[in-house]
């Protein structure tokens, strides 16, 4: 269910409302713990999509999943969510949240790909580099792993990407050859 424009609204609500409850931290460790569960649990989502489940029920299995570690006013959001029936845009939300939190307190956020997982002094040389090369305030580095990559990273922030990956000089060594440009130089 896309729909960014309702999660754009319900986030923007939501952070409103934790800001006015003095809650704000508090509601964003919520989404972030939210968050975990469902990207750890595909049967969750598919839970909160499923016509067929009442909302009572959805309710109910909400509050078992996470039990006691959501504040009042995440408790109480999803509760609407459900009455309303957009528990299905649940995931949406969290995002969007996520998003305008980051962009609320000015925390930027990198992506860097590596071929194998890196160890704490790289991800420290990596964070060290981007904030004096970017001068943002807060950076926020998460780590993926693609073994395709064979070596070398690949890091993308708001849009921009560097690929310094062994894949991608080995497809411009494709596309050279390909393009015979060293036939000509033969000759």
């Amino acid at each position: 269910m896309n729909n960014p424009r309702l999660a754009q609204r319900y986030a923007k609500s939501l952070i409103d409302l934790a800001i006015e409850m003095n809650q704000l931290e508090q509601v964003n460790n919520d989404m972030l713990f939210l968050n975990k569960i469902i990207k750890a649990s595909r049967e969750f989502v598919v839970m909160l999509e499923s016509p067929v489940i009442p909302s009572g029920k959805k309710i109910s299995i909400v509050s078992a999943v996470t039990g006691s570690n959501l504040s009042q006013i995440t408790d109480s959001f999803i509760k609407l969510l459900c009455h309303k029936n957009r528990e299905a845009h649940l995931p949406e939300i969290i995002t969007a949240f996520i998003e305008q939190y980051n962009t609320y307190k000015g925390i930027h956020t990198a992506t860097l790909t590596t071929a194998t997982p890196v160890g704490e002094g790289v991800l420290n040389e990596f964070r060290t580099r981007i904030l004096e090369s970017t001068k943002v305030p807060h950076l926020n580095l998460e780590t993926r792993v693609n073994d395709k990559l064979i070596g070398g990273f690949v890091l993308e922030m708001e849009g921009k990407l560097i690929d310094a990956s062994i894949l991608r000089d080995l497809n411009d060594i494709k596309k050279q050859f390909d393009s015979n440009e060293y036939m000509h130089r033969l000759r």
